[in-house]
């Protein structure tokens, strides 16, 4: 395998000069998590007319060129499953890329399974297998083998073929213009958790109150930034499961604070005192100074309805070749039964996941028709791959 390997800030200045002129550049990254505050970039690999490329993150001190290349109008930018891609780009270049495609998104929207790794959607689109020998890597230590490199390259070789695929597949189907929302929104969401509230993307706060919500803000702040003083990853300061326990007891004495299973480390032990500080803090606040809560109806109709609503999602995505993953979750379905059951909890404008753009188009008038009772479904044949129907009940009491 033939490929370019950039290991210099002026060899990256040079190459990107040269592709400068590509309209699609493919790109993958190696990257490890696991022992540092931010991932730590390890290798890029780029395909870009035919012609691949290694650009090396331990030897490169400045890839702004790069980054700065991917948000240039007129340019396409090509990744599988790119949500740490993006956030490389975005944090290198303060900006977007100027066209991102997803093949992983893509796929999706084409009724393949979502999220599909980069083997499945080769084997399914292209008929290629790809390798796996290579998967628990170290990509920090150096020197790489040919054998590593050149197994990383495969993520990018064949992806302007899986593309190609994939858009003839969704131009067939009326799509495209799907993908182009669907990604912009998913940039939109990645860009929002990059520099909003970033305490809100911490899982397992719903159903709080304010209060308590008040607790685990100031809990994460201060975790965060010990985090990243540290360059540790934050789950090793305070896990998140001790975090939320924390803050649903609500309490600053050190004795219950230990009473609490796993709070017993040494090593979280020394924390104390930041720990009591920062559930004193939130305990001060005014009532005008706490967090919003999330305003979603709490009737418990709403759970049942939704696990047989979201059955029926199921169906209705495979019956439109669209991966149902990808076109909600169980909360979004409830979240559409409050709405057009007006229980309440939505903004003056704020309309649901499900009833907005393509989605309202493949699910919209059925889920509508189901909650109303003009539609019925029913088990039609146990054995079939698609064993449920759905009919217009006939049986119904006309007004």
């Amino acid at each position: 395998m033939r490929y370019e390997h950039i290991s210099s800030d002026q060899h990256l200045r040079d190459y990107c000069q040269v592709l400068a002129s590509a309209e699609i550049i493919a790109f993958d990254t190696e990257f490890v998590s696991e022992d540092s505050y931010q991932p730590e970039l390890c290798l890029i690999q780029v395909a870009a007319d035919g012609n691949l490329a290694i650009i090396d993150p331990l030897e490169v001190q400045d890839l702004s060129p790069f980054w700065n290349l991917l948000t240039e109008p007129g340019r396409e930018t090509l990744v599988h499953a790119g949500r740490e891609e993006f956030r490389f780009c975005f944090k290198g270049a303060g900006r977007r890329p100027h066209k991102w495609f997803d093949v992983q998104i893509a796929a999706g929207l084409i009724g393949m399974e979502f999220p599909a790794s980069y083997g499945t959607l080769a084997q399914r689109l292209i008929g290629k297998s790809l390798p796996k020998d290579e998967t628990r890597t170290d990509w920090r230590r150096r020197p790489l083998s040919q054998r590593q490199l050149e197994y990383a390259l495969l993520d990018v070789l064949d992806l302007e073929q899986i593309r190609d695929v994939l858009v003839g597949k969704l131009e067939k189907l009326g799509r495209l213009s799907w993908l182009d929302t669907e990604l912009a929104a998913w940039q939109d969401q990645i860009e929002e958790a990059e520099t909003g509230e970033r305490w809100r993307r911490l899982g397992g706060t719903a159903g709080m109150n304010a209060r308590t919500l008040a607790v685990v803000r100031e809990l994460w702040t201060w975790r965060d930034g010990e985090a990243q003083r540290r360059n540790s990853p934050a789950r090793r300061i305070l896990r998140d499961d001790l975090l939320l326990e924390l803050a649903k007891r609500q309490t600053a004495d050190p004795k219950r604070i230990r009473a609490v299973r796993g709070m017993e480390r040494g090593d979280i032990l020394r924390y104390m005192p930041k720990i009591t500080a920062c559930v004193e803090r939130a305990m001060a606040l005014r009532d005008d100074q706490l967090p919003g809560t999330e305003r979603r109806s709490a009737r418990p109709q709403l759970n049942l309805l939704g696990q047989f609503l979201s059955t029926a999602l199921g169906s209705i995505c495979r019956r439109s070749s669209v991966a149902a993953s990808l076109v909600g979750t169980a909360q979004d379905v409830r979240d559409l039964i409050a709405y057009r059951l007006k229980l309440g909890g939505f903004a003056p404008g704020e309309v649901p996941t499900l009833a907005q753009g393509w989605r309202a188009e493949v699910v919209g008038q059925v889920i509508d028709d189901l909650i109303s009772g003009e539609l019925g479904l029913y088990i039609r044949d146990p054995l079939d791959e698609e064993p449920l129907a759905f009919e217009p009940r006939t049986d119904r009491k006309q007004p």
